[in-house]
């Protein structure tokens, strides 16, 4: 009988649905921090206040990451509209813009309200994210206050595209290995608590500020934040979109479209803590709207997997089938446990050369010939058969 170990608001009727597979749980231990699934809230709109935090613990997700805060909210001005959309030909929403800042409420507010989630939900995971400039006293000091309010652990946003780069905060920090090595060093001095790096994919390669961060004590890594865009440009007023008073700025993106660009870069990351860092964690985050999305990031090396954009396109209330469809992908594989298969398709990645050489070995070995012509190089493309060309080389 397929079963769940430990309380689970939808253990019932996941139970009834699974039949003939081992135990299986979504329960894990990361970095010390007990989950009851590995699905968390990712720093944003979701997390937005004490309320809202407790919206996403009664509906059931693992853990929640808030709003990223910082000592000094009063330069945080928000302004409307703030969000754009990609929609697909069906409607259906595929890419999001924001131009959203951190929390523009009050560090004290803050402080008050960790307490409150706390005082609440003792037994559930409350992860604060913070930002701030490049000053040691700053993270120093924000550090230590939110561990007194009882915080479970801390998220550290060096990737927040857009907004206070005058200030050298978020991406304009996490753009440079070093600043971000110096700057998780103060931390890793200061915090009780583990601590996750946040990395922006607005970089040639990812591994360098993963690198740093871990090397300078981080426990864990969470990629990606929001790519660096602009939505579009409305071809009625020529304008570009979210326009606020006739102008805009480049924003954030997110959303499905960009969960293969997420995928790779998760898989880099985790690339890199299985050769050098072992043991570290990875929490991944890019466009997770189901369970077999997950899946995939938990494939690459994913600990845990946040949504942000998702929760704001349907509702707190979807974390429920996202467990139940990853549980039905663990009982079509028969794993008990996320570490079952956590990292399990890293092994299948290797070079072009590599790709090239088996290819060879195997034809060679099989004498095959394939009946359909498959286009071997680029002379042999041909202009009248393009489409069906292109569908003969896709899996």
């Amino acid at each position: 009988m397929w079963q769940i170990r430990g309380p689970s608001p939808y253990a019932a009727r996941a139970n009834e649905k699974w039949k003939g597979n081992p135990i299986a749980t979504l329960a894990t231990t990361v970095d010390g921090l007990r989950l009851p699934n590995p699905f968390v809230i990712a720093s944003g709109p979701p997390g937005t206040n004490r309320n809202v935090i407790g919206q996403a613990f009664q509906a059931g997700w693992g853990a929640v990451i808030a709003k990223t805060v910082s000592l000094d909210a009063t330069k945080v001005i928000n302004v409307t509209p703030r969000y754009a959309k990609l929609l697909a030909t069906n409607g259906e929403v595929i890419g999001w813009e924001n131009i959203e800042l951190i929390s523009d409420r009050p560090f004290k507010i803050w402080e008050e309200e960790f307490k409150q989630c706390k005082d609440r939900f003792p037994d559930r995971i409350l992860i604060a994210s913070v930002m701030e400039e490049y000053r040691r006293d700053a993270w120093v000091e924000i550090i230590e206050r939110c561990q007194a309010c009882g915080v479970d652990a801390f998220e550290l946003n060096f990737s927040c595209p857009h907004g206070l780069p005058e200030r050298q905060m978020g991406a304009a920090m996490g753009e440079n290995p070093e600043i971000l090595e110096e700057v998780c060093g103060w931390v890793k001095n200061a915090a009780k608590k583990p601590f996750w790096a946040k990395m922006t994919p607005n970089i040639t390669h990812i591994e360098d500020p993963s690198r740093a961060a871990l090397k300078a004590g981080a426990t864990g890594i969470s990629a990606i934040n929001t790519l660096r865009c602009v939505m579009g440009v409305n071809l009625d007023t020529l304008r570009p979109e979210p326009t606020v008073e006739g102008y805009s700025t480049p924003g954030g993106y997110s959303s499905k479209a960009v969960r293969p660009i997420a995928l790779r870069m998760v898989m880099e990351i985790a690339t890199l803590i299985r050769r050098e860092f072992p043991g570290r964690s990875l929490s991944a985050i890019g466009g997770v709207e189901s369970g077999a999305d997950a899946a995939q990031f938990i494939l690459l090396g994913g600990d845990t997997v946040q949504v942000c954009t998702g929760v704001m396109k349907f509702g707190y209330e979807m974390v429920k089938p996202m467990c139940d469809e990853l549980l039905a992908f663990m009982a079509k594989h028969q794993f008990e446990t996320l570490a079952d298969f956590k990292g399990k398709s890293l092994d299948y990645f290797t070079t072009h050369a590599d790709l090239v050489k088996r290819q060879t070995e195997r034809k060679v070995a099989q004498k095959a010939t394939t009946s359909a012509k498959v286009v071997q190089s680029d002379d042999e493309w041909s202009g009248e058969e393009f489409v069906k060309q292109s569908s003969a080389l896709a899996n």
